[in-house]
């Protein structure tokens, strides 16, 4: 765990005591100060109460004794309307920071020989993929690392820092708002599209907020930015114009199902990142184009960290892949079971109904602004569509002459899927990538993918990597 210093003997108010909050407030006691936690559920409360930490009604509090408010990254900081607390704080001229920007001051507080280097990676497709697997290739390569953030474990309950080591760090928007003086060594922004726009006010917001990974952007760090849209590829033009830091822009290839090559295209001649295509048809859990993107960027952050190539490569095709991400669970004859329910929108779905001449999707669940409308130019590929969920009627309309039925929950899907898929005597996949959020019949995402993997076992699918 982390010790938060700069707060010792004054009192930080914590709001929100999810993972992320109750983190914080243990690691800035831990490193001297007094955290003040408040939460809406007396749950929470109550779990702060049993860890020994003040737990007093924020509502009430004298804002003027605070050194600081740790603000959870779920708690609205500007949009819809901001929080109470973030009232609070503004009147009283209180600071409001995340645990991203705790971690960010531990680590400058470190004697510059002691301090490790950051890889850090946002984006609204494909981080998490990204994240894990630059962990996997610089493990490969013999180094410490240290992975969290958004994903898996909070940053502030990562290992304390040693000599040598490489955090990589997977950033939300949310995280980011929070952050002023967060400096990764390498900074990622994978992609952008439309996304929590209620919670940044429009997509100028949600832009600025990604855009905060390259705050830091100067001599000595490395930027890696995904060009493929107008917003990246906008990004990329704002850091090629300062004079420091090298910057390196990343657009996929026209891949084929297999053909896993990355097109990294230009950099600004201070960081070279690529020089040949990177040749992965080996690499069984890098499939499509949106994953030769990613790679490309893995590549990218290992060779800045000084990995050799050949060393990169072998990380790379040696990748094992993550849960709910284009993850084949199983097989049963010669239809193959994919699991990508972290598919929560359209642009996630392109990538894998992209990665597939033919598929039978499942889709569905509550839909996002725009629906599946957007996909059009891929319906071709789908062979039949199975629809679940609240937005099983709109993408019905939207499917048109596609050919779809309503299948209401997973179970019926996954087993319709498979039955018409079975009838055609091909090699078939049977799809999940709802493109549209998990909330109507799941908890997250991951609970929807655990329900798929457990219909297509339940037909008698081999899982895979069984005998």
């Amino acid at each position: 765990m982390f010790r938060v210093p700069g707060f010792e003997g004054r009192r930080v108010a914590v709001f929100g005591l999810g993972r992320s909050g109750l983190t914080a407030a243990r690691a800035l006691k831990a490193g001297g100060a007094e955290p003040v936690l408040w939460d809406d559920g007396i749950s929470s409360r109550m779990q702060a109460e049993a860890e020994g930490f003040v737990v007093e009604d924020l509502t009430a509090a004298d804002w003027t004794q605070f050194a600081a408010l740790v603000l959870s990254p779920g708690v609205p900081l500007t949009h819809p309307v901001p929080h109470w607390t973030v009232e609070k704080a503004k009147e009283a001229g209180v600071g409001i920071v995340g645990d991203l920007e705790l971690f960010a001051r531990a680590l400058a507080a470190l004697p510059e020989g002691r301090r490790p280097q950051v890889v850090a990676i946002t984006g609204t497709n494909g981080k998490s993929t990204t994240t894990a697997l630059i962990a996997w290739v610089l493990k490969q390569a013999g180094m410490t690392v240290h992975m969290g953030g958004n994903i898996g474990i909070g940053v502030l309950a990562l290992p304390e820092p040693t000599p040598g080591a490489v955090y990589v760090i997977e950033c939300s928007s949310y995280q980011l708002d929070l952050t002023t003086s967060f400096a990764p060594d390498v900074a990622i922004l994978t992609n952008i599209s439309p996304d929590h726009l209620d919670r940044h006010g429009g997509m100028e917001g949600y832009v600025a907020a990604k855009a905060r990974i390259f705050r830091a952007h100067g001599e000595g760090k490395v930027a890696l930015v995904g060009v493929d849209e107008t917003w990246g590829a906008g990004l990329a033009d704002e850091l090629d114009r300062q004079p420091a830091g090298s910057l390196a822009r990343i657009r996929s290839g026209d891949t084929g199902r297999d053909a896993a090559a990355s097109e990294l295209v230009v950099s600004n001649g201070r960081v070279r990142v690529l020089d040949t295509p990177l040749d992965l048809v080996g690499a069984r859990s890098l499939a499509g184009r949106h994953n030769a993107q990613n790679a490309a960027f893995a590549y990218g952050a290992a060779r800045a960290l000084g990995v050799e190539h050949q060393t990169a490569v072998e990380g790379l095709l040696s990748f094992p892949g993550l849960a709910h991400r284009m993850e084949t669970v199983g097989h049963l004859g010669k239809v193959r079971f994919v699991n990508d329910s972290k598919a929560t929108n359209a642009d996630a779905a392109r990538q894998a109904l992209a990665a597939w001449d033919r598929v039978f999707w499942i889709a569905g669940g509550r839909a996002k602004a725009g629906g599946i409308d957007d996909l059009a130019e891929l319906f071709p590929r789908v062979v039949e569509a199975f629809l679940i969920g609240e937005a099983a009627g709109p993408f019905a309309a939207a499917l048109g002459e596609v050919p779809h039925r309503i299948s209401g929950d997973m179970a019926s899907a996954v087993r319709q899927a498979f039955e018409a898929a079975s009838r055609t005597g091909r090699e078939e996949v049977v799809l999940l990538s709802p493109a549209a959020a998990s909330f109507d019949q799941f908890p997250d995402f991951e609970a929807r993918g655990e329900a798929f993997r457990a219909a297509a076992l339940a037909l008698g699918a081999r899982a895979e990597g069984a005998a």
